[in-house]
């Protein structure tokens, strides 16, 4: 962390505009505060602005890692402005931009918001990556046809991702009798949290069930709400945070991530903490790939 008066206030973590060039950047940033289908606590369109805000208090160096891994460059693009007129709208602008930077080659990280900007994004990097998987880190199997009237709903995303992609489910201990039925008819591969406690088995089952290619969508409430909060849907009975990074750590060091998502954050003012949490998770998980891509 430098400096404050050094702080660039539009940065993921204040860093200096020299390592933020697009074309050399390894990691993009795209900030997508869409919400528009929110079925319980409202604020998701506000998370991307306090992952952000939240970012410049991490230190630049990472303890466990012993690198600083905003030097391979990260690239802030300004917010995406949401399409109020439909959810569909919505996803199919997402698709556009999220296209063009997938074809820069860029490992695009999209900051959300509610989780539906998952399917543009999944959707733009499946069209160029035919190889492609998903990995869901949810409470949630979000798997419902319609809800609310809308096929675009967040409890539709993996619904409409497994249209035209694979996905492992992890950490899931919320679901209908709907969406298990389906589940088990089109043999998708959910883990449940329930079975991941006390059994590090369940990180080879995750790798073997996922392509070499994969896309990380990450749903904030995948974590206990002990430590975060902050959530459009709280579920009890998540993983804790260390046992989160070594999850993170061994299905990187193991698959090719080339894109990611963090959704779901809906501040509580007077309560950074979740805030923070989200901020460090991603830097987190820039280094896991950094890490893996210089040993390659």
């Amino acid at each position: 962390m430098p400096d404050k008066d050094l702080l660039i206030p539009h940065n993921f973590l204040g860093i200096p505009d020299k390592y933020t060039d697009l074309e050399k950047s390894r990691f993009v940033i795209l900030p997508i505060p869409y919400e528009g289908t929110s079925s319980y606590n409202s604020g998701t369109k506000a998370g991307p602005q306090a992952i952000i805000n939240a970012s410049k208090q991490v230190e630049f160096y990472d303890e466990e890692l012993k690198i600083e891994p905003y030097k391979v460059g990260i690239c802030t693009l300004n917010e995406l402005e949401p399409d109020a007129s439909s959810p569909e709208k919505m996803v199919e602008k997402i698709f556009r931009v999220a296209k063009d930077l997938v074809n820069k080659k860029r490992i695009l990280i999209g900051l959300g918001g509610e989780h539906t900007i998952s399917i543009g994004l999944v959707k733009a990097f499946r069209e160029k990556y035919k190889d492609l998987s998903v990995l869901q880190l949810d409470a949630h199997a979000d798997l419902r046809d319609s809800y609310q009237g809308s096929k675009y709903s967040h409890a539709c995303v993996m619904r409409r991702i497994n249209e035209f992609c694979i996905y492992v489910g992890v950490g899931i201990r919320s679901i209908s009798k709907e969406e298990a039925s389906f589940a088990r008819r089109e043999k998708i591969k959910l883990i449940f949290a329930k079975d991941i406690k006390d059994n590090p088995g369940f990180v080879d089952d995750v790798l073997k069930s996922l392509s070499k290619n994969i896309y990380l969508s990450l749903d904030l409430d995948f974590f206990d709400p002990s430590i975060m909060p902050a959530v459009g849907t709280p579920e009890p009975g998540g993983p804790g945070w260390y046992e989160t990074l070594d999850f993170l750590k061994k299905v990187i060091e193991n698959k090719n991530v080339l894109g990611l998502d963090l959704v779901e954050l809906s501040p509580l003012l007077g309560n950074i903490t979740s805030d923070f949490l989200a901020a460090k998770l991603l830097h987190k998980i820039i280094g896991y790939i950094s890490l893996r891509k210089k040993s390659k």
